[in-house]
């Protein structure tokens, strides 16, 4: 006996885990239901089965929330850089050598430049690379 999954679907987000170590796991213990049901017998299958598969839930439920923290945290530094970067750019100059934006408080143009730094655009665009099928 053993059980036959049908689709694929479950491969497919197993191996849309980026973390190596967290899909050998999962797709370890996605195998594991066929090592084990030969030896349970025919009245407790039903039994091990659903463990199995509140097992199988469980780990990929962890991992998704494990990802989506990283792919958090992983933004929150590209935002920072990002603005870093612009915080780095020189203004320009006028000919005269004074700057040509009006001369505000250095907090104001801290803010300015975090909102200029174009990170919503970048982050938009990354975002779709690091889903989960």
């Amino acid at each position: 006996r053993t059980v036959d999954l049908v689709g694929g679907a479950h491969t497919k987000t197993a191996t849309s885990l980026h973390m190596h170590c967290w899909r050998a796991e999962v797709i370890e213990e996605i195998n594991r239901i066929n090592q084990v049901l030969p030896n349970v017998p025919g009245d407790e299958n039903t039994d091990e089965i659903r463990q199995w598969m509140d097992a199988v839930l469980d780990k990929m439920d962890h991992y998704k929330a494990e990802h989506y923290r990283y792919v958090k945290e992983g933004t929150n530094v590209l935002e920072l850089a990002l603005w870093k970067a612009k915080l780095g750019e020189k203004e320009e100059k006028s000919v005269d050598g004074r700057s040509k934006k009006a001369k505000v408080d250095a907090d104001s143009a801290r803010k300015g430049k975090r909102i200029t730094c174009g990170a919503d655009v970048v982050i938009k665009n990354v975002l779709p690379f690091l889903k989960l099928l």
